[in-house]
């Protein structure tokens, strides 16, 4: 149902004074208007309306928590060792191998760092030192003072050198193809293989 608008009501307050009797009476004075009421200073000490506290920022699931490690990250594989071949014949390789230690450590290399492997006759060295006893020779090998040499039959037990030089000399026709991956595995940063490339190139790939 619509609603009906009222009729406004006029109150006496709004119809201005009243007409004054012909008495000689004064019309009373009309009270002033009140302005508006000042706004009542806030009292000392009482704490004004708090506000609500930010909302808790919250961590990323996959955000490292304080003194937790992130992921394992895998170990960088070894960098295989370089390969460098120098031909030479069989009877030469030795010769060959000889000039390769030179130069080796002409270039600043300590003969410890060097290891030498023969697949046919032993290197000189070798077989001077063998001639005192094998603890002599092999105490040598330890210490790594020294430029050491060794023939494939041994060689499996020499360690690991930063250059392991390869001189095939001669030996069975297996000898190439048994001694050359255990050089590889021994030499830390560089082999040098001293001998017919196209032999040598059959064990360790056509790439050297």
């Amino acid at each position: 149902m619509p609603l009906i608008p009222e009729e406004p009501q006029i109150h006496e307050s709004a119809q201005g004074p009243r007409a004054t009797p012909a008495t000689g009476r004064t019309a009373p004075t009309p009270r002033p208007v009140p302005g508006p009421r000042p706004v009542a200073p806030s009292r000392p000490g009482r704490p004004g309306p708090l506000r609500p506290a930010p909302p808790v920022q919250r961590t990323p699931r996959d955000a490292a928590k304080p003194g937790q490690s992130g992921p394992a990250v895998p170990a960088a594989a070894a960098a295989a060792p370089q390969i460098q071949l120098i031909p030479a014949a069989v009877e030469s390789a030795l010769d060959k191998a000889e000039e390769a230690v030179d130069l080796l450590l002409e270039s600043g290399r300590a003969p410890g760092d060097v290891l030498v492997i023969t697949t046919g006759a032993q290197h000189p060295w070798a077989d001077h030192e063998l001639s005192f006893g094998e603890a002599s020779y092999w105490a040598q090998h330890d210490a790594g003072d020294d430029v050491f040499y060794a023939d494939a039959a041994v060689a499996s037990r020499a360690v690991t050198r930063a250059v392991v030089v390869v001189a095939v000399n001669g030996g069975p026709d297996t000898a190439a193809a048994t001694v050359l991956p255990l050089a590889l595995s021994r030499a830390g940063a560089l082999l040098i293989v001293c001998g017919d490339p196209q032999r040598i190139n059959s064990v360790l790939g056509a790439g050297v």
